[in-house]
Order: C-alpha cells, then sequence, then structure tokens
C-alpha cells in the first residue's frame, strides 16, 4: 500500500484554500447525527471551502474510543457527501484525515483513509511528548509509506508538544510531505516551522497553512525570508486548515479570495483592524479566556445558532458553554455582523436539511 497525491489536489494545495475542521454532529443522547453531520460537509461545500478535515480534533478525538467507534463513519460520511458535490460541480477538493497516536495506531488510521479514498493525513505527534527528533521522524516516515503528510504542529494548551526547527527541517525533507498545517499559537514556533522548511530546500514543495486561529489574517498576509545556504528564500502561508473556519465559513473564503486578489495591501491599517476583530471572534468561539476549555461548544453554539445543529452535545459531557462564554459570543455577533454569514446559511438551510 502506498499513496501519492493527485497533480489536481497538488495544484489544489498549493495554490491554497480554505480548509474548515469538521465538527461532530450529535443528538441529545449524544449519539452521531447523521443528518446533521451531512448538513455540516454541505455548508462547507457550498461555501466555497476548497477541502474538509475531518477525525481531527474539532471532530473530537474521542470518536476513536472502542465503545465509541464513529472515526469510519464520519470519514465515510464526508466522502460520500464530497464525492457528490465534485460530480455536480467539477470543482476539486480536498480530503484531510486525521491521524493520530503510536505508530501502529497511526498507520492503521492512515490505511483507513487510503481505503475511504482521502488526499493527505494530518498527523498529530502528541502521542510523542517526550520522544527525540530522530523518534519523531522515523513515526512520520512509516505513516508516509501509506499515505500523504500534512504535518500538523498543534499548540499545547490542547494536547501539543514543543517542536523544534530541526524536527521541521528533518521533517520537510520526508519525500511524501506535501503540506503543514501551523498551529502552535506562537509568532516564535511558527517561524521555527517556515525556516525549518525552507531549510530543507523542499519548501516550493510543501504547501504551508496557518492553524494559528488566533493569528489568522495576519498569517495569510506574511511572507516569510530566510537564507537558504547562500541565497534569500521566501515563503508564504496559502491557505487555512482551522477550527475557526468551520464557523461563518463563507466569510472565510471570501477573506482567504480577497487576500489572493491583493485586497488588503492596499490599506494596511484596516487590514490590521480586521484581523484582531477575526482574532476577537476566535477569543470568544475558542474560549481563550478559559484556557480553550470551550474550544469546541464554542463552535457548536455558532452553528446551533444558524440552525446547522440542534446543540452543543459533544460527547464529554463535561464540555459545556459556560455563562460567560455565551456572553462573549453575544458580544462579537453584535460587534462584527459584517463577519459572519447568517444570511447565507438562511438562504441554503432548507436545501442542505432536506
Amino acid at each position: 500500500m502506498g499513496s501519492n497525491l493527485s497533480p489536481e489536489i497538488r495544484k489544489l494545495l498549493r495554490q491554497g484554500v480554505a480548509i474548515p475542521a469538521h465538527p461532530l454532529a450529535l443528538n441529545v443522547k449524544r449519539q452521531l447525527d447523521e443528518r446533521r453531520q451531512r448538513v455540516l460537509s454541505r455548508y462547507y461545500l457550498d461555501a466555497g471551502a476548497g477541502g474538509l478535515a475531518v477525525g481531527v480534533h474539532t471532530t473530537q478525538f474521542e470518536i476513536r474510543r472502542p465503545k465509541i467507534g464513529l472515526y469510519k463513519t464520519v470519514l465515510n460520511l464526508a466522502q460520500e457527501e464530497i464525492d457528490g458535490y465534485v460530480s455536480r460541480s467539477g470543482r476539486p477538493v480536498a480530503r484531510i484525515a486525521g491521524v493520530i497516536g503510536q505508530t501502529s495506531q497511526a498507520v492503521q488510521e492512515a490505511e483507513i483513509a487510503y481505503e475511504f479514498g482521502y488526499d493527505a493525513v494530518l498527523l498529530s505527534l502528541s502521542a510523542f511528548p517526550d520522544a527525540t527528533n530522530e523518534k519523531l521522524v522515523d513515526h512520520c516516515r512509516e505513516v508516509s509509506k501509506v499515505m500523504p503528510l500534512f504535518g500538523f504542529y498543534i499548540q499545547p494548551a490542547v494536547g501539543g508538544r514543543n517542536l523544534d526547527v530541526d524536527f521541521w527541517r528533518a521533517f520537510a525533507q520526508i519525500e511524501n510531505v506535501v503540506a503543514v498545517k501551523v498551529a502552535p499559537f506562537s509568532r516564535y514556533q511558527t517561524i521555527d516551522v517556515v525556516r525549518g522548511l525552507v531549510e530543507s530546500g523542499r519548501s516550493d514543495e510543501i504547501a504551508l497553512y496557518t492553524g494559528n486561529d488566533d493569528n489568522i489574517l495576519l498569517d495569510l498576509l506574511s511572507e516569510y525570508e530566510f537564507i537558504r545556504e547562500v541565497e534569500p528564500a521566501k515563503k508564504r502561508i496559502v491557505g487555512g486548515l482551522l477550527g475557526h473556519w468551520a464557523v461563518w465559513t463563507r466569510s472565510a473564503v471570501k477573506l482567504l479570495e480577497d487576500v489572493q486578489k491583493g485586497v488588503f495591501a492596499k490599506n494596511t491599517r484596516k487590514s490590521l483592524t480586521l484581523a484582531h476583530q477575526i482574532t476577537d471572534c476566535n477569543a470568544a468561539f475558542f474560549d481563550a479566556a478559559n484556557q480553550f476549555a470551550g474550544c469546541i461548544v464554542g463552535l457548536h453554539e455558532v452553528l446551533r445558532r444558524q440552525g446547522l445543529l440542534e446543540g452543543v452535545w459533544t460527547l464529554d459531557e463535561n464540555e459545556v458553554l459556560s455563562p460567560k462564554q455565551v456572553a462573549e459570543i453575544d458580544r462579537v455577533y453584535k460587534a462584527y455582523p459584517e463577519l459572519n454569514d447568517d444570511s447565507f446559511v438562511a438562504q441554503n438551510l432548507d436545501r442542505w436539511l432536506r
């Protein structure tokens, strides 16, 4: 077994697209709501997302537990919706599956992603909190034998670990690495990733995506420059794979399109203002004031208000909205009405629910 990225999807990822991290739709009994799960996929695809990331943190890592057993199911449901959409629209869509765990588990999950026709796997290294760079790279190389890799620097606040520039330089030299999601929520560590890619000599072959939900627009507008050997080399973040983009997705797609058109280059002050407004919204959605404890239910609450979900239930009964987080979501909704896509959802919801 082994998979390489198709030229069409490779081109798509390098151009840069919006990839929402797909949530998990549950009913009041905390069981999968298949209808609403499909509705979410339809929403993202019709909103113009260039890919879907499924089985990731926003989908809830608990779907892998034997008593829950939803990993295959959610991958399959999203794949069916993508297949139908691509058939109707003719527009390519990147299929990204989240993969976690020690090597045996990660390889097994990559094999499942391969079975369901996914293009690449977003590889979390949280299962190796104390491993050396050499061990981490060996693990990544084993998974890359099954599927193309979308590297992932996840912030420590939600289970990640520090990954230095030496790791990223070595990781980028794995032939089947096609993209990296940089999400440490840190300027210093973001620079480590970009520098590592540039110094590897393969940065032109690897698409770089922001996962820094606290710095989305500034990441998309930034250009990095480092010395590779003796010549300067530049690198840009071309798109986003974001939990934040699981809500207000139509607006997120337009934001990325405007970045690509150079709209924000005309007014730096306005761009910075908008960047901070987006981050303010993210603080509410992700419950930043409470160390991200409500980062999933906050997204669910926005989707519930729009009618896409029936409730904010998660697999963890202890994961609930706090009154303060509800108040913060109320505040940003009122403060930045131009950033939501409520009208787009309202116009299409009945059709998605059929």
